[in-house]
């Protein structure tokens, strides 16, 4: 007769913080992990922030105007029309979702929400402009583009020129064509 293990449905498929797979919690002093605890808080509070963003978004809810950070954003992507966690997809190795996006009259918008505090960078932006052009043939110097971080109080812009999304095209397309021969190189080994 085999042994009986407990079943446990309910957690089936999740993973537990302190977890085996992520083993190097075993080395920590309370220190480390209170650290590493609030990093994983803050990122999970970060997910139901964006996820309570895109609802009022979609909505066409504003909220009430204040140097909130959040606030700034949802009510900025209401006004401008944007929608909410779009995909933009060239292939299946170059991909991604933007926080808000909108494009009329030869505009491109698209606005990032951090709710963090490391310092965000405006190459994010560039990918995800370079993507939109990539998946709806647009010419990046045939429109506009205006990039917008949100983060801390602050709305920081940005007017890439259309060489610097040009360049993240070229390069995605490139890397995508290296990526899918290393693929097949594999599959026939």
């Amino acid at each position: 007769m085999s042994f009986q293990f407990n079943r446990h449905a309910e957690i089936e498929g999740k993973h537990a913080f302190l977890s085996a797979s992520k083993y190097h919690w075993i080395r920590y002093d309370e220190a480390k992990m209170a650290d590493v605890f609030r990093n994983f808080f803050a990122a999970e509070q970060g997910t139901r922030m964006h996820d309570f963003a895109s609802h009022c978004i979609r909505m066409g809810q504003k909220l009430p105007r204040t140097k909130q950070t959040l606030n700034m954003f949802v009510n900025d992507a209401v006004e401008f029309g944007m929608s909410s966690e779009v995909v933009l997809y060239y292939s299946r190795n170059c991909f991604g979702t933007t926080d808000a996006i909108g494009f009329r009259n030869g505009v491109l918008r698209i606005h990032d929400y951090k709710s963090g505090v490391i310092p965000a960078h405006f190459e994010q932006l560039f990918v995800y402009a370079a993507l939109f052009c990539l998946e709806y043939d647009v010419a990046p110097e045939d429109i506009q583009i205006e990039l917008r971080i949100y983060q801390s109080g602050e709305i920081q812009k940005c007017r890439p020129e259309p060489e610097v999304i040009r360049e993240v095209m070229r390069k995605a397309v490139d890397f995508d064509m290296l990526i899918e021969s290393i693929k097949e190189e594999e599959r026939a080994n």
